[in-house]
């Protein structure tokens, strides 16, 4: 197996990877949740960075020759400097590392009617400002109001995403971010947690605003990327299988990853 790996601090990356199983459906993956250090939104630069590189080099050891970093806060804190100080000096630099903020910010300005969107997530993706600085590149004119909602991966990490006081948390964090800016017509939830909050989201936003989800989109754009780069596609084994790794429990990540993917796994337990 050739398999593209899919990384993610916990189980948040699910989400993207349903997506991409979906759209990708004969090729092979291997997803890896560091559940036992997640989260990593209020971790620094230097462990998210770490922990990242620590992941990468175990995917590309699984012979993955191509790993997306489906979580926002890594992307955010590692995904660079990854890309421009570790790939060079690894034992196979044709290996590549991609991750879900570019593929977002490209399309944000098609999201929003008024030109001024939110983006919510941990307080590592907002403080980095990393969506800011790639929307700026693409849509120079877009306002663009941001909200860190610290508790909200805690939230879907500990099974209480549908309890009553989680819907309170999420309301009040959006209301301080609609409260500050009324012209706000689209939300991109920058955390692959997220989407198991949405029940409360669509119940809190204001009528008429669009909620952007990242899977889809991230699974569209590799498949061009895949289309684009024939010889990393050319690489990729296709028999359909997919491995489940987890740094923490493998029973307690098999019970939630049911809540992302609708169907039973059995992962696998990984140290590194």
């Amino acid at each position: 197996m050739s398999p593209i790996g899919v990384f993610d601090s916990g189980y948040g990356g699910l989400s993207v990877f349903r997506n991409l199983r979906e759209r990708l459906p004969d090729y092979d993956f291997i997803y890896l949740g560091d559940n036992a250090r997640a989260p990593y939104g209020k971790k620094s630069f230097e462990d998210v960075y770490e922990y990242t590189r620590e992941a990468v080099k175990f995917l590309f050891s699984q012979n993955c020759p191509l790993v997306i970093l489906a979580c926002n806060t890594a992307s955010a804190k590692a995904l660079r400097t990854i890309q421009q100080k570790d790939l060079p000096d690894w034992e196979d630099p044709t290996k590549r590392v991609l991750g879900v903020i570019r593929p977002t910010a490209e399309i944000a300005g098609t999201l929003t009617r008024s030109g001024h969107l939110a983006i919510v997530g941990t307080a590592g993706t907002i403080a980095s400002q990393s969506y800011e600085i790639e929307i700026a590149k693409a849509f120079p004119t877009l306002t663009v109001r941001s909200q860190a909602c610290p508790e909200w991966v805690d939230l879907v990490e500990n099974g209480t995403a549908e309890t009553l006081s989680a819907e309170k948390i999420v309301e009040e964090d959006l209301r301080k971010l609609f409260e500050n800016d009324q012209k706000i017509d689209a939300l991109i939830l920058a955390c692959t947690h997220y989407p198991l909050l949405m029940t409360a989201i669509k119940k809190h936003v204001p009528a008429g605003v669009k909620i952007f989800s990242q899977g889809a989109h991230v699974a569209e754009r590799l498949e061009d990327y895949l289309q684009r780069h024939r010889e990393m596609d050319r690489r990729l084994s296709r028999s359909g299988n997919a491995i489940f790794y987890t740094t923490g429990d493998c029973k307690i990540f098999d019970r939630q990853a049911l809540k992302f993917l609708g169907y039973k796994i059995h992962s696998r337990h990984c140290v590194f």
